[in-house]
């Protein structure tokens, strides 16, 4: 704590103490101020500026510093003050003091507060943030809270000062009127309670509902604001119309029609999206076939002499769309159809709130899901149109196998690419800015993948930046790159280049312009927690809205936003994302759910690492795959698990029992007495668990123990 802080806290501790030590709160009790009313009465006659002065600055002061009185204190401004001047001043005078002790609250406390609790609280301080002013009305009309309380805790949350008293001098003001008034017949009251009774409470607690009514009615206008210029249908045609037939798109119908709503969904192109045509399944599948290329490349450490005779990239191309028509079903229009979902082809246009046109035929809902996905980004770099670049959404049309690949991007989708390429016989180079590849993720974790592909004949340019490209008359063509290190340029030689920069929302093409729907700086599409834009009955999920580019993201946001069009009327949920894994399909793969390192550090929260070596675990040994670790991130002396980050071979299935744990709250305690088979590579997981166990062991117990043996063998 430094000078200042510690310097306010010890004037408020020795006030406080002094207050204690020589009893001035006898002074502050109704049987006192009823005695000495006539003769406080003379005083204020003689000298009114002084008694106004003085008790406005000791009701700031015992206010500030939420001593007990405040009550008797408003009782006596009004016995010896009258109704209007006690209101006057006891209104002002107790909001002054409520900032004062805010700001104390705030300056000594709210930095050390947020910097060790600040993860926890980051759903509150949203909170306080986008409706701070109607959570502290509620509060101070309702005055079963102690406004001591309230100041103190506000002051630790991200609300303006301002706000703060403002709202405090409008809220305060019905339960300071109350007392001022009880006060004014000050000989007739017996106790406290006698002012504050049932019916007074119920009346308050009844005015405490007036900021959820102010709230309702500032939404209601909202909603007309939004929607002015609108015919809203008197009927529809449908609950719920879907557009876009991705992973968003097919969970969002799927749960529409299993509780039996009229739902439509609208793709234009082909179902299934992205993720089935040109992301997960076509390079998983082109993954495996690099996967058994490498396995039969390292057979002679297993003691097999084989050796590759030809890899026919042809025809690994064609078992990659056959992958995609066998998974095709899946996702299907017939499957979909016989679900219960009015499955359309075509073109969507939004042409109101509450209607799509699709195919010259309008159809109203009462509800629209927009899930239109993303495209691959391509940079405006000199001459990169002329070389033809490829993209993760063109590169499957290959049939001849490049020679020399150039890859943009050492993200997952260039890391994976950059792998699966050259274990099938590719030269390729991987071109990254920064400093690391998978720059989300943990430098150690980061540095396995790196040597991996350095290891396996992968070419890592990091920190280089592509400038121009060259088109040249032979087979191969010339990108010219900038070292950032030492800013010299650098010319690579390739025949095919991948561009693996990162993708963009599709708002475009669909009548979002119309209706003027709301975009973050990123380009997506703005959306409240519970996944709504600014027409509330609109709402998007996937990458067409982010904040996380992941199937599983989208499927996960689908449910919130299906149910939420359907019964936000009745109940409402906001979209949780505490739990999400995520996992690059490199070799080793690297898995990760909740915090990692970086995450923790920038949050500022508190943590410890218990790191195990999967170089130690006899399945690995075994299976010639005993490379990478599994991190986990615990708070200081507790088994919760923060985060986790697995490096290692099926990290991704590894990463399933702690997402589990997770999710239902399980600490390392339960992981470590779980019974996994032997062996197997589950057993990382228990073993992580017992590294930490060794280092949270309970020393003095075990110092027990150890005496107890010692006895037991003399005896």
């Amino acid at each position: 704590m430094d000078k200042k802080k510690l310097a306010l806290l010890i004037v408020i501790v020795s006030l406080i103490a002094s207050w204690i030590h020589f009893d001035l709160g006898q002074y502050l009790t109704l049987d006192f101020i009823k005695q000495e009313q006539s003769a406080l009465q003379a005083k204020i006659q003689s000298q009114p500026i002084v008694a106004y002065v003085s008790y406005f600055a000791i009701y700031v002061l015992a206010t500030a510093l939420s001593l007990p009185g405040a009550a008797i204190l408003t009782l006596l401004a009004a016995a010896i003050f009258g109704f209007w001047p006690s209101l006057i001043i006891v209104s002002f005078a107790s909001t002054i003091g409520a900032t004062l002790a805010f700001l104390s609250s705030r300056f000594i406390l709210r930095d050390w507060v947020q910097q060790r609790f600040g993860y926890r609280l980051k759903t509150i301080n949203q909170g306080i943030e986008q409706e701070g002013e109607f959570y502290l009305l509620t509060l101070r009309l309702i005055p079963v809270f102690p406004f001591f309380l309230i100041n103190l805790l506000m002051g630790l949350t991200p609300i303006k000062t301002r706000t703060f008293y403002l709202i405090s001098q409008l809220g305060m003001l019905p339960a300071t009127a109350i007392f001022i008034n009880a006060g004014t017949q000050l000989s007739n009251i017996e106790s406290l309670r006698g002012i504050v009774s049932t019916p007074v409470l119920l009346s308050l607690a009844l005015l405490g509902t007036f900021p959820l009514i102010a709230k309702f009615i500032v939404n209601a206008i909202k909603r007309q604001k939004v929607y002015q210029g609108f015919q809203k249908p008197r009927s529809f045609d449908q609950n719920l119309v879907v557009i876009g037939a991705g992973a968003g798109g097919l969970v969002s119908s799927y749960i529409a029609a299993a509780v039996k709503a009229e739902v439509t969904l609208i793709e234009r192109h082909k179902m299934g999206g992205d993720c089935l045509n040109t992301g997960c399944v076509p390079s998983k599948a082109l993954i495996r076939a690099a996967h058994s290329a490498h396995e039969i490349q390292q057979a002679k450490q297993l003691g097999i002499n084989a050796k590759i005779e030809a890899i026919d990239f042809k025809a690994v191309m064609q078992r990659v769309h056959q992958v995609i028509a066998d998974i095709e079903p899946h996702d299907s229009f017939e499957r979909y159809t016989k679900l219960g979902v009015n499955c359309i082809q075509g073109d969507a246009t939004i042409v109101s709130p509450w209607q799509v046109k699709v195919n010259d035929k309008i159809i109203t809902t009462r509800n629209i899901i927009i899930a239109t996905g993303a495209s691959p980004l391509l940079p405006n770099i000199a001459g990169l149109k002329a070389v033809n670049p490829l993209t993760s959404d063109t590169l499957w049309q290959l049939d001849q196998q490049p020679k020399k690949l150039l890859i943009l991007g050492g993200g997952p989708i260039g890391c994976e690419l950059a792998q699966a390429f050259n274990r099938l016989g590719t030269s390729v180079t991987l071109v990254e800015m920064a400093e690391q590849l998978l720059n989300r993720e943990d430098n150690d974790a980061a540095s396995v993948i790196r040597s991996k592909l350095t290891n396996e004949g992968v070419n890592v340019l990091l920190q280089h930046k592509a400038v121009s490209f060259k088109a040249t008359s032979n087979d191969y063509h010339l990108v010219q790159l900038n070292d950032l290190t030492n800013n010299q340029t650098v010319e690579v030689e390739f025949d095919q280049v991948i561009v693996a920069l990162g993708r963009v929302a599709n708002t475009q093409g669909f009548g979002l312009e119309m209706l003027n729907i709301e975009t973050t700086p990123k380009g997506t599409i703005k959306v409240n927690d519970y996944l709504q834009t600014q027409y509330p009955n609109i709402y998007a999920v996937g990458d067409v809205a982010g904040p996380f580019q992941l199937t599983h993201a989208a499927a996960h946001q689908a449910w919130y936003a299906s149910v939420n069009s359907l019964f936000g009327a009745i109940k409402k949920f906001k979209t949780d994302y505490s739990v999400l894994p995520a996992v690059t399909y490199t070799s080793p793969e690297l898995a990760r759910v909740g915090l990692n390192e970086k995450e923790a550090q920038a949050q500022g929260i508190e943590y410890k690492i218990y790191t195990y070596d999967i170089a130690d675990l006899d399945r690995a040994i075994t299976d010639n795959t005993n490379e990478g670790f599994i991190k986990v991130l615990t708070p200081p002396n507790s088994d919760k698990i923060l985060g986790v980050t697995i490096v290692g071979h099926h990290g991704g299935e590894l990463l399933a029992e702690f997402t589990l744990a997770m999710r239902h709250k399980l600490g390392l305690n339960k992981i470590l007495s779980t019974i996994h088979p032997y062996p197997t590579m589950s057993e990382a997981a228990k073993y992580t668990a017992g590294v930490w166990k060794r280092h949270n062991a309970p020393q003095k117990l075990l110092s027990l123990v150890q005496r107890y043996h010692q006895w037991m063998r003399k005896q």
